[in-house]
């Protein structure tokens, strides 16, 4: 079982901000960790972060001590109770790198007393942050005594991911393009990477054709849907004998990843996004991709990036047409648009995409898949009916865009901050591309920022086990 530990840019600079106070010595605090239990992972998400007071601290340039547990019993009282991982996280001013023999004894008296306070069976780890903020940190869980965590993450503007080197591991040859492109080692952190795709056709297809081109570790495909005649013309992964067999997207999709042999694998669930199931399969990963055009999937999704710190990429396309005359069904405009969301900022409501009226009405339709059907359609191309859109250019465009947007968050490339640029829009109609900044904070998105797996799943009565 792997054991990663999870925060968010807001979150790491909280710490950063505590932990180097400018006077060059060593502080202290504790990330309070909920959890996503998965089959592979175990992610320790952070809830809250407890700085303890300086002055209840004795503080020196290579040591820090306070009185155990006296300053942190309410801390304990609610980790007991909501069943918390507590990490505790102390600075090394002078930039040493590794745990010390003063943080071996210390590490050794407070995990213990954590495992007995805490009567749950759940890790607690403790961490060191660097001047320039990296985190190295361990955990101890059962029978481990002390192990590293296989990975850390940082979800923000930019995205930040640290693993665990395993020796001999290699980059594949097809790889050293992309460290060209964007960055030495880009590709040893696409290989340790598990991306969920959600909606697995006319924008997934391409997303999922490039990640697995580029090297990505791990993709989870999700979608209900089987490929079908009308679907041959925008798909990449869609074949004929597919569409005539009634192959499900996601075995399809499956299938060609396999194929091409590049080291990708991947998982799959045959069903929607509103299920236990996929919030379960979703929890495990590092990066989220949306790719469907419902109000109530996209809603699902963007709470579930703020309960388990993912960074969401929603991809969101539109063939604006005449709707009336004697030009109705000609198309005026044809726009996309990629949002970037980070936990605990903006929200897919904030920046006016839908309403909760919008996943309300939705919801109460998903009995009526004719209608739900319908519904997509008519978002998709507002103003006329097609079967089969010629729009696989367009799905291509608007996921290439996704796609290197998460490269550029990854290793950053662009003349533009990775925090001035929160939406990417474009117009083929205008022949334009512009970015939006970040937006006002959504105070439903942010209530939940790093709540984890709870009873129902998103708090959702519709997700009951």
């Amino acid at each position: 079982m792997k054991v990663t530990l999870t925060l968010t840019e807001d979150q790491h600079q909280e710490l950063k901000k505590h932990l180097f106070p400018g006077d060059g010595l060593e502080a202290v605090a504790f990330i309070a960790c909920s959890r996503a239990k998965g089959g592979e992972r175990h992610r320790l998400l952070a809830k809250a972060i407890f700085p303890i007071p300086h002055e209840k601290c004795k503080r020196e340039k290579n040591s820090v001590s306070w009185d155990a547990p006296d300053n942190i019993e309410a801390l304990l009282a609610r980790a007991e109770i909501e069943k918390l991982s507590l990490v505790k996280v102390h600075s090394h001013p002078q930039g040493f790198g590794r745990f010390s023999e003063v943080d071996d004894a210390s590490d050794a008296e407070l995990l213990p007393t954590l495992r007995s306070w805490i009567e749950a069976d759940v890790p607690h780890g403790s961490a060191i942050m660097l001047p320039d903020g990296k985190l190295i940190g361990r955990y101890t869980w059962n029978d481990k005594v002390m192990e590293e965590f296989d990975g850390i993450g940082i979800i923000g503007s930019s995205l930040n991911f640290s693993w665990k080197e395993k020796a001999g591991e290699i980059n594949p040859e097809f790889g050293s393009s992309h460290d060209q492109a964007f960055g030495e080692g880009t590709t040893r952190r696409l290989k340790k990477l598990r991306i969920a795709i959600v909606g697995v056709s006319g924008t997934g297809g391409p997303v999922i054709e490039q990640l697995a081109r580029l090297g990505v570790g791990h993709l989870v495909l999700i979608d209900d849907d089987k490929i079908e005649e009308r679907n041959l013309n925008r798909i990449p992964f869609a074949t004929a004998e597919d569409a005539k067999a009634g192959v499900e997207k996601v075995v399809s999709a499956a299938n060609d990843i396999t194929r091409k042999g590049l080291e990708t694998t991947v998982s799959y669930i045959i069903g929607t996004v509103q299920t236990p199931e996929a919030i379960r399969a979703i929890s495990e990963c590092d990066v989220l991709f949306g790719c469907v055009d419902t109000a109530h999937g996209r809603f699902i999704m963007n709470l579930a990036a703020s309960h388990y710190l993912l960074p969401y990429f929603d991809i969101g396309i539109l063939l604006d047409a005449e709707q009336e005359g004697e030009k109705r069904g000609v198309i005026k405009d044809i726009l996309g648009t990629i949002h970037y969301l980070v936990p605990g900022r903006s929200s897919l409501l904030t920046r006016d995409k839908f309403t909760m009226d919008d996943v309300r009405a939705e919801g109460l339709h998903q009995n009526d898949p004719i209608a739900a059907k319908q519904q997509v359609e008519d978002k998709y191309i507002k103003g006329m009916r097609v079967n089969r859109p010629a729009v696989i250019s367009v799905n291509t465009l608007a996921a290439s865009v996704a796609v290197n947007d998460f490269l550029a968050r990854l290793h950053p490339y662009r003349k533009l901050k990775n925090s001035e640029i929160a939406s990417i829009e474009f117009s083929l109609g205008e022949l334009r591309f512009t970015t939006d900044e970040e937006m006002e904070t959504c105070d439903i998105m942010k209530s939940c920022v790093g709540y984890g797996d709870k009873k129902p799943l998103l708090g959702l009565p519709e997700l009951s086990e």
